[in-house]
């Protein structure tokens, strides 16, 4: 694995706390926002720094999820809590949620030392075209060293999906194909993937789409040329995702010994879900 994937893999479980943490739920339930289900508090939580956006300009920054999903929430969630009621929760939520994971940790000088180090890559991330990583950079610092490190993950997670969005789109995956891909490159099993939104009828057509492309052959197994674009769309996503680290340099190393115990501990807790359509394992 190359380095720079191996920095997302570190990033993500940390951003991650946001949407799965019984802390973060609580602070949701407080807003007003029902949490029987994961969905109201995710767009809420994720969409907030983008101010008060309608449908389809979060449908957009996310990309993979269906319009559809995304009007069932957006803008309902601004009649809950505005955007910046939700901004003003979140650092405080994850304050919560990262010290019942992490324990002392999050006092500590190791946690000061990665959060400088992830700080530094985070600042360094080139926003241009990158909207959910502008937005959420634009926000600053919390000054608390444990918070800082999870913002700082936030847009570094943010830089890389906007950037996979990019070579996405050039590469002729639509959102929904974007997915059938994945999945059938053994990301995931199609349930999984079913979280996004798109109905049955949507999933068989953007197969076929990829099936005339010559992408997944009848029986929907990536052909060569398929294998190859989705190989290149990821190859490409790393790049685009580099510069953060290639700021760090030598220093990066140090951010994963730092930092990566910290990301499995989160993982090892049973938070985070086995399987997700990041093509991400807990359960390994």
């Amino acid at each position: 694995m190359n380095q720079v994937r191996q920095m997302w893999r570190i990033v993500e479980p940390i951003h991650a706390v946001l949407y799965y943490a019984p802390e973060v739920y609580a602070e949701a339930k407080q807003l007003g926002h029902p949490v029987d289900v994961r969905w109201p508090s995710y767009f809420a939580w994720r969409a907030a720094p983008l101010g008060a956006a309608g449908a389809a300009a979060v449908s957009s920054a996310f990309y993979s999820f269906s319009p559809r999903m995304v009007a069932e929430h957006i803008p309902g969630v601004w009649r809950v809590s505005d955007p910046e009621t939700v901004l003003a929760r979140r650092w405080p939520a994850v304050d919560r949620a990262l010290r019942a994971l992490l324990g002392d940790t999050v006092d500590g000088p190791e946690m000061a030392e990665a959060a400088a180090l992830a700080r530094r890559a985070a600042e360094a991330a080139d926003t241009a075209g990158r909207p959910l990583a502008a937005a959420n950079r634009d926000l600053g610092w919390s000054g608390r060293p444990h918070v800082d490190l999870w913002q700082a993950a936030t847009v570094l997670r943010e830089h890389r999906g906007d950037g996979h969005i990019a070579a996405a789109v050039t590469a002729g995956f639509g959102p929904c194909e974007l997915l059938v891909s994945f999945a059938a490159a053994g990301a995931a099993p199609p349930e999984v993937f079913a979280s996004r939104g798109w109905t049955p009828e949507e999933w068989a057509e953007s197969r076929r789409s990829l099936v005339t492309r010559g992408w997944l052959d009848p029986d929907g197994v990536p052909t060569g040329s398929g294998a190859a674009a989705r190989a290149e769309l990821e190859d490409r996503t790393d790049t685009l995702a580099a510069a953060p680290w290639r700021e760090l340099g030598p220093a990066t190393g140090r951010f994963a010994q730092l930092a990566g115990p910290m990301a499995a501990r989160i993982a090892a807790s049973g938070l985070l879900p086995k399987q997700s359509t990041l093509g991400m394992r807990t359960d390994i």
